[in-house]
């Protein structure tokens, strides 16, 4: 209580004492925050209340030029768009059409056709054929994690000029961000960054440009020229962090500048070594040291060359051999850059493993980090899947009908004219051995079928059955047996029953008697 508390509880307690709880009061109001909340000195705090359109609108661009530029210069970026393209790519996602009938059973002969027509289709999917199809997911894939969007648009039926190249006159052409203006804003139109909206924020348009504005190729006239094409013949992959952010934001995003940082602090240390490679030694002299007779070149230089084993016994008085202590390499650079390595995996949702490329570690380690990063391939696996590989698909097969490339049998049942499965690269083995006995006692069990481990390995059940019988078939012809050829059986070995007598032994021998007298 401090001295004016005290002079008023001397006249009136009650005011004093209400004048100590609203103190005590307020104390209480003025600490009921976080922390990370409260301004001070040590601590900035954010005021930026932006949505997520207002972010990239401003930032963008700019995020997309810093990482192209780490894409083409710093290996380190590099590795973690080829490790992202391996595990969620791999060599292709491929389809597995699952076409039935009206009693829901495959119709093995229609599924086989569409994937016989599918693979003609797929040596031409785009308009420019300079991609196979797996060539065309890996491309559109690299360009939506390092640019944080990649957009295609769908292209069916007769189209002047288009040549589709395939039986099924459908093809897609696939477009960088950049057609796509990040600063084409209508409010009147419902047009955020390039994209019409419907009061819903449903796309109902995109508007390019017509050239790349990149391109030194391209007309200035023609640069910011746009053309509106309809949302339903786009597909628009995109890296989202934000609810109704129109844009994506590159996978690098968040480690730009670490990524930029290491890569001058590398060029640095290299830098430093090769300064102290080439300096090796230098000679200490007094001031009154004299030149004497020894070699020197035209400006009076003096001239010595070293070779191994060589002895310095020329030297003038005064004179002394020193050698430059570098400190080079550094020893702690390989622990400093695995730990921003490691920030850098977390960042981008990669292996620390694969983009470091260090394997050192126990099974039960590295299994560890498979599986953990195999949910992230996962996730960005199914959303590749459900935005660019089913729509292309979907579309394959409805023009390859209303083409007339293909037949559709009767009885089909026509809801799953377009059910297909997709498998992308399966999970790799660490210990084969340990994986494929897993796998077998999983299928022993009835915890899995044999399908399913098949497709989990990235195979077609039915292709894998089918070499299986023909290899078979041609074995028996020729003679041949394998270990392989022992079909497994179902029923096993009943269990001894070790609780009658007549089985047990020792009850014959006047011992022990396990089973009832």
């Amino acid at each position: 209580m401090n001295t004016l508390d005290k002079f008023i509880a001397y006249f009136s307690p009650y005011t004093a004492l209400r004048r100590r709880l609203a103190r005590e009061s307020l104390k209480i109001e003025s600490g009921r925050f976080y922390e990370a909340a409260k301004p001070s000195r040590l601590r900035k705090i954010r005021h930026d209340r932006g949505s997520g359109d207002a972010v990239i609108g401003t930032a963008g661009d700019s995020l997309r030029i810093q990482a192209r530029h780490l894409d083409e210069n710093h290996d380190l970026a590099r590795c973690v768009l080829v490790t992202l393209v391996n595990n969620v790519i791999g060599t292709g996602i491929r389809a597995e059409p699952h076409v039935k009938n009206n009693d829901r059973e495959l119709m093995r002969e229609f599924n086989r056709d569409l994937l016989e027509l599918f693979a003609d289709w797929m040596k031409k999917p785009e308009v420019t054929w300079e991609h196979h199809w797996f060539g065309v997911q890996r491309l559109a894939a690299r360009t939506w994690f390092r640019d944080g969007e990649v957009l295609a648009q769908r292209l069916g039926g007769n189209i002047s000029l288009l040549d589709h190249g395939t039986r099924v006159p459908y093809s897609i052409e696939l477009i960088e961000p950049d057609y796509l203006p990040m600063d084409f804003d209508d409010q009147a139109k419902g047009i955020i960054q390039g994209v019409e909206k419907n009061a819903w924020g449903r796309p109902r348009a995109y508007h390019f440009y017509k050239e790349h504005p990149g391109d030194p190729n391209s007309l200035l006239q023609f640069r910011n020229d746009t053309k509106r094409v309809k949302a339903e013949t786009i597909i628009h992959l995109k890296m989202v962090d934000r609810i109704k952010q129109t844009r994506g934001v590159s996978i690098f995003a968040s480690v730009l500048t670490r990524l930029d940082d290491l890569k001058e602090y590398e060029e640095a240390e290299r830098t430093a070594a090769k300064v102290a490679a080439s300096m090796c030694a230098f000679i200490r002299k007094s001031l009154d040291g004299e030149m004497g007779t020894l070699k020197a070149d035209q400006v009076g230089n003096r001239t010595m060359r070293f070779k191994p084993g060589m002895v310095f016994d020329n030297l003038l008085p005064g004179e002394e051999i020193a050698t430059i202590d570098s400190n080079r390499p550094n020893q702690g650079l390989e622990s400093f850059r695995q730990g921003q390595l490691r920030a850098v995996a977390g960042g981008t949702a990669t292996g620390y493993s694969s983009i470091a490329k260090d394997y050192n570690g126990t099974y039960s380690a590295q299994r560890q980090e498979l599986v953990e990063q195999s949910v992230n391939y996962m996730t960005l696996r199914e959303y590749f899947i459900e935005r660019f590989i089913r729509p292309v698909w979907e579309d394959f097969v409805t023009y390859a009908i209303t083409s007339g490339t293909i037949q559709v049998p009767a009885g089909v049942n026509e809801a799953t004219l377009l059910d297909a499965d997709f498998r992308g690269p399966s999970l790799p083995w660490i210990d084969p051995v340990k994986e494929i006995t897993a796998e077998e006692k999983s299928v022993q069990a009835g915890f899995k079928s044999r399908s399913q481990v098949i497709r989990e390995r990235g195979g077609n059940p039915d292709d894998v059955f089918e070499q299986i019988r023909r290899e078979r078939e041609e074995e028996d012809e020729a003679g041949l047996t394998f270990t392989s050829n022992q079909k497994s059986s179902v029923k096993e070995a009943a269990p001894a029953n070790n609780n009658t007598e007549e089985e047990n032994p020792e009850d014959t021998k006047g011992g022990t008697k396990t089973g009832k007298e």
